[in-house]
């Protein structure tokens, strides 16, 4: 069997800087495959309601957007546990008892977290009456909603496993599972929604069934391969599930905490700026989505890095390694914002094909919507850099496991300059929907350039001692 310690090096085990750029790509990659190919989940579930027609979709689109934002939030909040967990490996690997406490905590965590997201999820109906909803729109919606909640705890149990098992150096399985659950979600959505292979057909209730079943097929998924894989058996992280470690608990609730108002604020900004586009025009609109999701998919990349980079700093940060906390933060943002410089080039020089993931960028009726489509991707291409940079340097801190002063930068930095710039350029000047796609970019300067700024003093503020 193979020893713990080989999971959390010190200086003296990784060569350099060469290394440190080997460790960061064997760990950060598989996490990156899987939040791309968690895209591609949801990307299955829009490509079969579509078939139900514009009401249906326009519904599940509704409930989605507060499901998905409960859902990252609480994740932020769960996932807290791998800087803990990471940071007892680096002190004192293998760390059996302390990462098993924390796996634990963690899980009563989104048990308790998840029970209440499920209320603030429900609060669905009372949100469309007040934003005007057409009351078709509102019935088909509270109805599909009614069911996916109930996804909501087992999709955070998933998310405490998959980060222990990143932890432990088994980011592959989690890739894994995640490609095996897109199959899993298009049979069940085939099944569920149109009555094939001798299931009721449920119409768009089906899409949520198919979701219950990926989730707890996923669930299952993780459950048996760290009972089969030695190295996260030794960890026995479902023995005595009902013993409380509440120093442990509240540890990863002051951690977390930041974590998922700091992703609030991030959807917020672009939940916000897609009203505004609404506003402006319904072409701007259609376009503001395409580029939007055009650069979330490329987002997903450097923010796989930066959750590299929160497990392998808080390694050296739990070893006491200042050495080692920079290398592997430095590492992880070059390596992040270095891909970015790829994505920002394919976007300047052939953006019709990446808008043709989407939408037929030839097609005479999308014109107007292309038109406005290709502004918005050259400014999405400048930001690339700085989305990557903010994205992975919050993930060194997390490391650190300092992450109530970056939920701040990102809060102003998204609130204050970003819709800031975003409201005066795009209703007080000509610049429209241009106008308010600089206000993202200016918010993810300003937080790229804050939260390096804070790793970069992370010594001198005091960030790299570690404290019991």
């Amino acid at each position: 069997m193979q020893d713990a310690r080989s999971i959390a090096p010190t200086s003296s085990d990784v060569e350099g800087w060469s290394g440190e750029f080997r460790a960061t790509l064997k760990l950060g990659w598989p996490l990156a495959a899987a939040n791309l190919l968690q895209m591609l989940t949801y990307a299955v579930d829009v490509i079969f309601i579509a078939r139900l027609g514009e009401a249906q979709l326009a519904a599940s689109a509704l409930a989605i957007a507060l499901f998905g934002l409960v859902m990252w939030a609480l994740s932020g909040l769960t996932g807290a546990v791998a800087p803990v967990a990471a940071a007892e490996l680096g002190a004192r690997a293998p760390a059996l008892r302390p990462v098993r406490r924390s796996v634990r905590m963690a899980m009563w965590l989104a048990a308790i977290a998840g029970t209440l997201g499920m209320g603030l999820c429900l609060s669905l109906g009372p949100l469309m009456r007040v934003t005007g909803q057409e009351s078709q729109i509102i019935a088909l919606a509270i109805e599909y909603n009614a069911i996916l909640v109930l996804s909501l705890i087992p999709m955070l149990f998933n998310n405490v496993l998959r980060s222990f098992v990143s932890t432990l150096d088994r980011p592959i399985l989690a890739t894994a599972i995640t490609a095996g659950g897109i199959f899993v979600n298009a049979l069940a959505n085939y099944a569920f929604i149109f009555g094939n292979l001798g299931a009721p057909e449920l119409g768009l209730r089906g899409a949520a069934v198919a979701t219950i079943i990926t989730t707890l097929t996923t669930l299952t998924a993780y459950v048996l391969v760290i009972r089969l894989d030695p190295r996260l058996h030794r960890y026995r992280v479902f023995g005595r599930w009902w013993s409380p470690d509440w120093a442990r608990f509240l540890l990863i609730v002051r951690i977390g905490a930041p974590i998922a108002l700091t992703i609030t604020a991030e959807a917020g900004i672009f939940g916000a700026a897609a009203f505004l586009m609404g506003n402006i025009g319904a072409a701007q609109l259609a376009a503001h989505t395409v580029a939007l999701q055009i650069a979330a998919l490329a987002f997903q990349v450097p923010f796989g890095i930066g959750q590299a980079a929160t497990i392998r700093v808080g390694y050296f940060y739990g070893a006491r390694d200042r050495e080692g906390m920079k290398r592997a933060g430095w590492m992880s943002i070059w390596v992040g914002t270095g891909f970015m410089v790829i994505t920002a080039l394919a976007m300047i020089l052939i953006p019709k094909p990446l808008i043709a993931i989407y939408v037929d960028p030839w097609d005479p009726k999308n014109a107007v919507l292309v038109g406005f489509a290709l502004k918005y991707i050259v400014i999405a291409a400048a930001f690339q850099l700085f989305d990557g940079m903010q994205a992975v340097a919050a993930g060194a801190l997390r490391g650190l496991q300092d992450t109530r002063v970056p939920m701040w930068i990102a809060a102003f930095s998204y609130w204050v300059p970003g819709i800031g710039t975003a409201l005066v350029l795009g209703f007080y000047t000509p610049l429209e929907g241009t106008g308010v796609w600089i206000g993202l970019a200016t918010g993810l300067v300003f937080a790229a350039v804050l939260l390096g700024w804070r790793w970069h003093r992370r010594d001198e503020l005091g960030l790299t001692t570690f404290a019991r």
